[in-house]
């Protein structure tokens, strides 16, 4: 037999070894995301960069997928509604960003992959800095603008990196809404983004076939991952777990970087 011609299966499918260590990736971001509401995207790419388990492209588009299905096993789960009134303006407002940063994202990866992944470890370091600087609450829900302008960013950095979170975040954790409410907000803003991304990279650059692989491969751990996490809800608090999120971001952004 040809052992060159099981060669592009090979990349595909990858070592087992590297497949579970990917899934165990998935596992952990899905549980920071269900708890906190934000951090799947931005964990799932630095673990998988961190320890070379995928390009950064193929986790983006991963990333994107299962942001769906972790969304989708949420609010099956809850069956709470989404703010949707509250959240109109974010979720308008990125839908343009997003392509902006899917055409930035094809771009980079034509030109510079090397000089990609160092941006995303700068991004996550500054995102890592920016989720445990927030100021005190406001006393009253913020403006439309506000939401809008949070929402633009979000976009963007969604369609670059595949994780929209940081923007949103610190804007929805600025106002006096409740955890849970928050939680919800965030869900369906990365639902939204993911979405849109995912229709612009199937026209666009497509997915690759390990991309497509990783993502079947890794739905079912999100689903289950999800539903225990609802079930079972950490002791940490979400203050707490935020400086856990933060801490662990900024060490693997800084590796990203160095290495």
């Amino acid at each position: 037999m040809d052992l060159s011609s099981l060669s592009p299966l090979t990349e595909v499918v990858g070592s087992p070894t590297t497949s579970l260590l990917f899934l165990l990736c998935v596992a952990v971001a899905t549980y920071v995301q269900t708890l906190t509401g934000f951090a799947f995207g931005l964990v799932l790419l630095s673990l998988v960069a961190t320890f070379d388990l995928a390009s950064v492209v193929d986790a983006a588009n991963t990333a994107t997928v299962l942001t769906l299905a972790n969304a989708v096993a949420f609010f099956r789960a809850e069956r709470q509604p989404p703010p949707w009134k509250m959240m109109r303006p974010a979720l308008i407002a990125s839908l343009f960003t997003v392509l902006i940063g899917v055409l930035l994202l094809r771009w980079i990866s034509n030109n510079s992959a090397d000089w990609l992944k160092t941006a995303l470890g700068i991004a996550i370091v500054v995102c890592a800095i920016a989720l445990v600087a927030r100021k005190s609450q406001s006393e009253r829900v913020g403006r439309p603008s506000g939401f809008a302008m949070a929402g633009a960013l979000s976009g963007l950095m969604g369609g670059l990196f595949g994780t929209s979170g940081p923007p949103i975040v610190y804007h929805l954790y600025r106002q006096p809404l409740s955890a849970d409410v928050v939680r919800r907000a965030l869900l369906v803003m990365f639902a939204s983004n993911a979405g849109v991304r995912l229709v612009l990279v199937a026209v666009s650059i497509g997915m690759s076939p390990r991309a497509l692989l990783l993502s079947v491969l890794s739905v079912p751990v999100v689903h289950v991952a999800t539903r225990l996490t609802l079930k079972a809800p950490s002791p940490i608090s979400p203050s707490a777990m935020r400086l856990v999120v933060a801490g662990l971001l900024v060490m693997t952004g800084v590796a990203m970087v160095v290495v």
